[in-house]
């Protein structure tokens, strides 16, 4: 018996550590995500994956179904057809839900009947390009209640986008063909890779944007963007620019004096304060002049002459 204690002890106790370590990483693993649990189980409800990062939960809605061509080039889904929708915490035990749904005009009218029959808001409907095929539409989408409450109210709206269920028709393995160090060096600010195209996003922190008590960031849609794609001599640009509404002419001016063309002028949310103007954007030329002509834009936001209309409504905090 004595034997047999010292030959099973050693081993239980190495069982007993290899527990232990497994639990704690899964502990360690928990933390690290800080997902809340009523995240968890709206990603159970739609059947989907997503990540948390700055309190946010944010599911990915790529539509690697269609093939898009924009002024006859074709165009990988990274480059600005690819949905969303985030979840973050608001005020008085809610959720605020936002998202930017991309659809083909057939999709527009059903979809939007799913949102509003089950409770949630459609806050703008609008284009991102001229001259695309198909015809793209983008359909931007607010709501607030329980977190399992919102689930179930934008399932319906979800399961008739067909991306929803589809897998990445494009390599990961693929890279940028542009220079993506020189674009980033540029700008001022590094981006990240994402297949063929290059994208750089900048946030609008120094808006400080509430609704319902919830932090409104980068990653519920307050930010402004540029996406590459192409070659260093042969390159596309297209994105995004948040702006306070002081800023609108200066950034058009930027741009337009860059060759780049403006084709859209709208908001995305409604009710928040202060306002925010969202403005699309696409050109054709070098990477490196079309990241000069971005540059240009970006250099005309936050600048302290330009804060009309950034007054907070007390009824949103």
């Amino acid at each position: 018996m004595h034997v047999n204690k010292r030959i099973c002890l050693p081993a239980l106790a190495l069982s007993i550590a290899a527990s232990m370590m497994i639990m704690r990483a899964a502990m360690a693993s928990k933390a690290e995500s800080g997902m809340p649990r009523d995240y968890q189980q709206i990603l159970t409800t739609l059947g989907r994956q997503g990540d948390f990062k700055d309190n946010v939960l944010k599911i990915s809605l790529p539509r690697n179904d269609l093939k898009v061509k924009v002024e006859g080039m074709a165009m990988p889904t990274a480059f600005g057809f690819g949905g969303w929708v985030a979840v973050t915490k608001g005020s008085g035990g809610k959720d605020i839900m936002m998202g930017d749904l991309v659809l083909q005009q057939k999709e527009v009218n059903p979809v939007m009947s799913a949102l509003l029959d089950n409770g949630l808001e459609v806050t703008a409907l609008h284009n991102h390009f001229f001259f695309e095929e198909p015809r793209i539409f983008y359909m931007h989408v607010m709501g607030n209640g329980t977190a399992s409450d919102l689930a179930k109210k934008v399932k319906p709206a979800l399961d008739l986008i067909p991306a929803a269920h589809s897998s990445p028709a494009e390599s990961k393995a693929e890279n940028p063909q542009i220079d993506a160090q020189k674009i980033a060096a540029i700008i001022g600010h590094k981006g990240e890779p994402s297949g063929t195209v290059y994208k750089i996003t900048v946030g609008r922190d120094d808006l400080k944007v509430k609704h319902m008590g919830a932090v409104i960031n980068t990653r519920m849609g307050l930010n402004t963007w540029a996406a590459f794609a192409g070659t260093d001599s042969n390159a596309a640009i297209a994105g995004d620019v948040a702006m306070l509404e002081g800023e609108v002419t200066p950034v058009l001016k930027a741009l337009r004096s860059h060759g780049i063309d403006v084709v859209a002028i709208h908001h995305h949310m409604i009710d928040t304060a202060p306002t925010i103007i969202f403005l699309h954007y696409w050109g054709k030329g070098t990477a490196a002049k079309l990241a000069t002509g971005f540059k240009a834009a970006l250099d005309e936001l936050g600048k302290p002459e330009r804060t009309r209309g950034t007054l907070p409504s007390p009824m949103l905090y």
